[in-house]
């Protein structure tokens, strides 16, 4: 069972380096997860790979089936959750081509699935909504390897699947460093599975808050320019995770109730 989930893209899953044992497909209380989950091994460690967005079927920002994809997740035994994604910088030291370990977020979502506590009172705590142990692996990491990289950052999520007019832009800039679409609610479920959560975004583009136009064209030519990056931190990274590196996600869903 794998320990270690991985949600990206398309590139993120690179065959040359993944191991595939098998692929699973699990119903869950919430549907069918986006895609098939590839089970298999990154650099001799065995993770769990689902693409967020989906292959056959596709699934926008605001569609993703969150709660199914975290709970199939944690019902394969996974406990940590690496999330890759692009993003827009709202700041200027948040260049184009950094990778961000991000540490916060603020939401200006409106329309999603947010919580597994529809039917009984329960209080998530999450003033850190980010795994701690996890970002200081892949900080490590990153230095050793010489990858520009924020250590924290925080993240605005919008919920797309338009980009921010420039008034919104500027707006944004004063709440946070970098701009997206997925890290809400995907973070806060899996808080309430007592997963840990880290993201590892790539800075596409610079919004609209400076005099240019973003569109999906700019964000994945400068993705696929940045993947190497990603994929590298993600295979010597990986192997530094161990069993028992945090249960910090653990003690505070259970401290709120919402794994009881």
């Amino acid at each position: 069972m794998p320990e270690i989930a991985i949600i990206g893209g398309t590139g993120i899953y690179n065959p040359d380096t993944f191991e595939l044992i098998e692929k699973v497909f699990p119903d869950t209380p919430y549907g069918k997860p986006s895609d098939e989950i590839l089970i298999g091994k990154i650099a001799g460690v065995e993770v769990a790979f689902l693409h967020r967005h989906g292959t056959t079927t596709p699934y926008p920002p605001s569609s993703v089936p969150y709660k199914a994809n975290m709970y199939a997740l944690k019902e394969l035994g996974c406990h940590y959750v690496i999330s890759a994604c692009a993003v827009g910088s709202l700041q200027r030291k948040y260049a184009v081509g950094d990778l961000v370990l991000v540490d916060q977020f603020v939401d200006f979502t409106k329309k999603r699935d947010y919580t597994y506590f529809d039917d009984r009172i329960v209080h998530i705590a999450i003033p850190d909504p980010f795994c701690d142990y996890l970002n200081a692996v892949f900080a490590e990491t990153a230095k050793k390897l010489s990858i520009k990289f924020h250590n924290g950052g925080t993240y605005v999520c919008i919920e797309g699947p338009r980009f921010s007019t420039r008034a919104e832009s500027k707006m944004f800039r004063q709440f946070g460093d970098i701009i997206g679409m997925t890290v809400v609610p995907e973070c806060q479920l899996a808080r309430e599975l007592g997963m840990c959560y880290c993201s590892i975004a790539t800075i596409t583009d610079y919004d609209a808050w400076k005099e240019e136009t973003v569109d999906i064209d700019m964000v994945k030519k400068t993705m696929a320019l940045c993947l190497d990056r990603v994929l590298r931190l993600l295979e010597a990274g990986l192997p530094k995770i161990k069993h028992d590196g945090c249960h910090e996600c653990i003690k505070a869903a259970k401290d709120c109730g919402s794994l009881q």
